[in-house]
């Protein structure tokens, strides 16, 4: 429901008053100035965003991770695909399922892990600069109480186990939890890589 706040005197809707458009629309703002500002790093925004969850929970297997990123398991599949061939994730098999694979980030893959903070870092800089710092600071921990009331309001799949990695709802929150410690320092953010694309991973990292 639209609050009627967002209403202009006239009767129509006034999307600069709206919380759900300019939620969504600054996500996708920061997300195309972080891909212009990552353009050095040679990954693409959804390749960062997979490094950047897999930080965070190594071990989860192909189906948790294609929840927690909200997109197809097979979209998924391709990329692990093309990033294990690179030389960023590593496939290794499951103990309690000879059928199943678990994610792990390579040697390779954390040096870069440090700059892909640096742009996201950079960026958030750039969004926040019309704001003093105690602007800044209240704009993260208003919206930090706002995520934190819709996780709660997100409901629990039958049989899984919140706690549990190996559970596609526990990893998202796990992963929703991290998310909200990461915004406060400026880090990796859903809306900043949100947008998964097919697009092709260099094999060897892009000169520093």
């Amino acid at each position: 429901m639209i609050s009627l706040a967002c209403y202009s005197g006239g009767g129509s809707l006034d999307l600069d008053r709206s919380f759900g458009f300019l939620v969504n629309d600054v996500a996708r703002l920061f997300g195309r100035r972080f891909s212009q500002n990552g353009n050095r790093l040679g990954l693409t925004r959804a390749q960062c965003r997979t490094l950047g969850y897999l930080t965070r929970n190594e071990g989860i297997n192909q189906a948790g991770l294609a929840d927690l990123l909200e997109i197809r398991p097979m979209t998924l599949v391709r990329q692990i695909d093309r990033m294990e061939e690179a030389g960023w994730i590593e496939r290794r098999p499951d103990p309690a399922d000879r059928r199943a694979r678990r994610l792990f980030l390579t040697a390779k893959a954390r040096p870069i892990l440090g700059r892909i903070w640096d742009v996201a870092n950079e960026t958030r800089d750039e969004a926040l600069v019309g704001l003093s710092p105690a602007e800044a600071k209240q704009l993260i921990d208003l919206l930090g109480r706002v995520h934190g009331t819709l996780s709660e309001r997100v409901p629990v799949d039958a049989g899984d186990d919140p706690g549990s990695l190996s559970s596609p709802r526990g990893a998202a929150r796990t992963a929703a939890r991290g998310s909200a410690r990461a915004l406060t320092g400026g880090a990796l953010t859903g809306g900043a890589l949100a947008e998964p694309t097919d697009a092709p991973l260099p094999a060897v990292e892009a000169a520093r």
